[in-house]
């Protein structure tokens, strides 16, 4: 093994920017950057223009990297009632561990890798200490990346509610063994973003025997910031004399774990009981469907946002609704937080390590819509109350979701492998 006096980091991700995960990834890998670490991302595709961000290459071309993802899914086809999950096999071969020896880390961070990205079978090629951050349940599950209300992941899986499935003998079972086979005697370390996500690792079937650490994400508190709202609503073409309520996703109201079918009885609650002419919405993440559903207020669909536009819209809103079922982490809330905007969301997941109650936002019983209304009035309806919990949004993110505070984290933990690896 040859030994550098600088760590050597590489951060295989199937994307660099596109995504939640992505974002988190790149956000890390600037971090890292930011206090002298050598830090490169190997992705398969590639959307910035960072010359450390590797584009992994495909001796089949670049339209084979397109079929990939279409190839990994075709076992499931069998299970028609998927419908349009994520659900990932994993079990198309890859170029990874070979672009990887060429590179010669000596340290190794994974982030996502599915949709065809890396094989189960992989993993232990790699022969360098890995660590690895989860950014769902996928590392230890089946197949799927969010299990709901499933927990066969602590056995062995099979019978899989997500394939609507029956069988002990099926896909997911199928999926499971492999990685047991395949990860076993690993120099692997896990990092989740929550605690949440940290306790389900522990407790899993397949992952139990490796060492967890929680490191939230981080995120650039000086572009997410605090800004002076009316100035920001003048520049948004945002009403001044209204209480905006804020929600959005990478996928808008598309995406089944975010939970906008859960904020709109609670919305609408709010329009019968008072708050009818006082409040207008504003979702990013998705245009304006041809047929919007009346939330019983005034509602602006904002698209999808750059970094810059987004931090804006913090900014300008009074509250940020995170109706999550699932959030591995839960970067919206943490991102309004920083803008100091509190943040209303269930008490569920990721977002427990985010949201203080009744300090920085309000979180609500699980899938309670009414919860949810009640602690939507209870942030708005007090201006005095409503600029504590701005402030105490603003002073959360600076103790704990800084780029800084995370990437030195990550910087200590890589030490601590690398260390260890060269003395082994």
């Amino acid at each position: 093994m040859t030994w550098r006096l600088k760590m050597k980091v590489l951060i295989p991700s199937n994307y660099d920017l596109k995504g939640g995960a992505a974002r988190a990834t790149y956000r890390l890998h600037q971090g890292l950057q930011n206090i002298g670490v050598d830090s490169q991302i190997l992705a398969a595709y590639k959307s910035s223009n960072d010359a450390s961000v590797l584009e992994l290459p495909d001796k089949f071309g670049r339209k084979f990297k397109n079929f990939r993802a279409k190839l990994n899914r075709l076992p499931l086809k069998v299970y028609p009632k998927l419908g349009q999950v994520i659900f990932s096999p994993q079990w198309v071969p890859d170029s990874l561990a070979a672009e990887v020896i060429k590179i010669n880390p000596d340290v190794i961070n994974l982030h996502w890798v599915c949709e065809g990205y890396m094989q189960i079978e992989t993993l232990p090629k790699f022969n360098k200490p890995v660590v690895w951050t989860l950014h769902d349940m996928w590392a230890f599950t089946g197949g799927c990346h969010y299990s709901e209300d499933c927990d066969r992941y602590l056995n062995s899986c099979g019978a899989c509610p997500q394939l609507d499935s029956t069988k002990d003998v099926d896909i997911s079972r199928w999926i499971w063994q492999r990685k047991a086979k395949a990860w076993q005697n690993l120099n692997l370390t896990l990092v989740t973003p929550s605690h949440w996500l940290a306790e389900c690792a522990k407790s899993s079937s397949l992952l139990q025997d490796y060492p967890v650490k929680v490191i939230a994400n981080g995120l650039d508190s000086q572009l997410y910031k605090p800004l002076n709202r009316r100035q920001v609503r003048d520049s948004l073409s945002l009403p001044q004399n209204k209480q905006l309520v804020l929600f959005g996703a990478m996928q808008g109201t598309g995406d089944r774990w975010k939970g906008f079918p859960l904020l709109v009885p609670a919305l609408q609650r709010l329009s019968k009981s008072g708050w009818q002419d006082k409040i207008e919405v504003l979702v990013f993440g998705c245009a304006e469907p041809e047929s919007p559903i009346d939330v019983g207020f005034k509602t602006h669909y904002l698209g999808r946002l750059d970094d810059e536009t987004l931090a804006k819209v913090y900014a300008a809103a009074d509250v940020m609704v995170v109706p999550s079922r699932y959030e591995a982490f839960g970067q919206t809330a943490s991102e309004a937080l920083a803008c100091g905007t509190p943040v209303v969301a269930f008490d569920v997941t990721g977002l427990k390590d985010i949201v203080d109650r009744q300090q920085n936002g309000y979180l609500a019983q699980p899938y309670d819509s009414e919860d949810l209304a009640w602690g939507i009035a209870w942030v708005l309806e007090d201006p005095e109350r409503h600029q504590q919990l701005c402030d105490s949004a603003r002073v959360k993110v600076e103790q704990k979701f800084t780029l800084e505070v995370q990437a030195r984290e990550y910087k200590n933990l890589f030490e601590e492998v690398w260390q260890a690896a060269k003395l082994a």
